[in-house]
């Protein structure tokens, strides 16, 4: 098959190219089958290319819901593979959350820290707001180093940060200590810049229409918690 790609097109700008001549209408059955063949002779050849391996930082930030939630997935994926979880829960933690009963079948697998007191407008102690999110750090450094664990969550650590609970250079400082193939995930709204910048990957939530907000509508079980 001839290729009239462009030479200047990377694979992302190609498939995106692919993608917008598939969805052309005007395409006959074999033109149709012709690209989608390149399409795949693209992809494969990036996954050919790719590194098998890598431990990543992951942000899921934003204000959005579904930050902890995505997350969360990452750890169900984590323990169906077998491997040793941990969790660390910042601000969070005068609730029982309902996925901490949920993942109480993985015992052996998951250790579940929830070491907050709950939000900053009902805590209303700065001082004992900082020991605990000081606290919450020096038990995910243990999990940070600790190469028997593949995947350690840090749920709500960027509001510690944004609070000025933890300072960022500690945090990236901790990071680097990692085992290069143990992977971190840090949630909460407003992630620093410097924190994004060395993150392998990050998604933004962004919030579009939320209930509490447009209805008032109160958290909900099987929803919010």
């Amino acid at each position: 098959m001839k290729n009239d790609t462009p030479k200047e097109l990377n694979p992302d700008q190609e498939i995106g190219r692919l993608i917008d001549e598939v969805m052309s209408s005007s395409l006959t059955d074999e033109q149709y089958r012709k690209k989608m063949q390149r399409r795949k002779e693209v992809q494969d050849q990036r996954i050919a290319q790719a590194v098998p391996e890598k431990g990543l930082i992951i942000v899921n930030t934003g204000n959005g819901k579904g930050k902890t939630t995505a997350a969360l997935g990452m750890v169900l994926r984590s323990l169906g593979h077998g491997y040793k979880v941990a969790i660390v829960q910042f601000i969070k933690g005068s609730w029982e959350p309902s996925e901490k009963r949920v993942f109480s079948y993985w015992e052996d697998q998951l250790e579940f820290h929830a070491m907050g007191e709950g939000f900053t407008w009902e805590t209303q102690d700065r001082d004992r707001d900082l020991d605990k999110a000081n606290a919450a750090w020096e038990k995910s450094l243990e999990y940070i180093r600790n190469p028997d664990f593949h995947l350690v969550l840090l749920d709500e650590i960027n509001i510690a940060l944004k609070m000025a609970y933890l300072r960022v250079e500690d945090v990236l400082t901790g990071l680097a200590e990692k085992p290069a193939n143990k992977h971190v995930i840090l949630t909460g709204r407003g992630a620093p810049a410097a924190l994004i910048e060395r993150a392998d990957l990050v998604t933004e939530m962004t919030l579009v229409k939320h209930p509490f907000r447009d209805q008032g509508v109160k958290a909900q079980p099987g929803i919010e918690y």
